[in-house]
């Protein structure tokens, strides 16, 4: 018996977290926007 043990890691960013992240990114962008032109931002999709 060996002794190491090996364990495989499944990669930290699946590709349901980057769409999350992106989605993330365009609201926030877009509140930065409403709230530079004075207009309250709109949460949500």
């Amino acid at each position: 018996m060996s002794k190491s043990a090996s364990v495989a890691l499944q990669p930290s960013s699946s590709l349901l977290a980057r769409l999350i992240a992106t989605l993330d990114r365009l609201l926030m962008a877009s509140a930065e926007i409403s709230n530079r032109n004075g207009d309250l931002p709109r949460f949500g999709l």
